[in-house]
This record gives C-alpha cells, structure tokens and sequence, in this order.
C-alpha cells in the first residue's frame, strides 16, 4: 500500500509521541493503520467502516 494517502486527525499533532490512527482509501473500501506501525493494515468496506464510527459515537464501548 505504497501509493495509498494516509490521513490522521488534526488532533493529533506532529512529532514524537503523537501516534494516532490513520485511515486511506483503497479500492473502494477503508484502510486503517496505526502511526507507529505503518507496515500493518486492516481495511473494511466503506458501510462497515461508518457502521465502527457510528457504534464508537455512541459510547457502546465505553
């Protein structure tokens, strides 16, 4: 995935100890990564990704 874009929050901030997640899109569907792991992905579908937003908006998880 050497040609995605990778975005994180503005939050986040820049330099050491600023890792955060980052998201692309590939093909159509969400790829997530950790800042400080950037040789591992997971991706999900578009629906699936806003479906993992939406629960987490909500507090489901605490």
């Amino acid at each position: 995935m050497s040609q995605v874009t990778w975005q994180k929050s503005s939050f986040s901030g820049n330099g050491p100890g600023n890792d955060c997640v980052e998201v692309a899109e590939v093909h159509g569907a969400v790829a997530v990564r950790e800042s400080d792991d950037p040789s591992r992905s997971i991706t999900a579908s578009s629906e699936s990704f806003a479906a993992l937003i939406r629960t987490l908006k909500a507090g489901v998880f605490g």
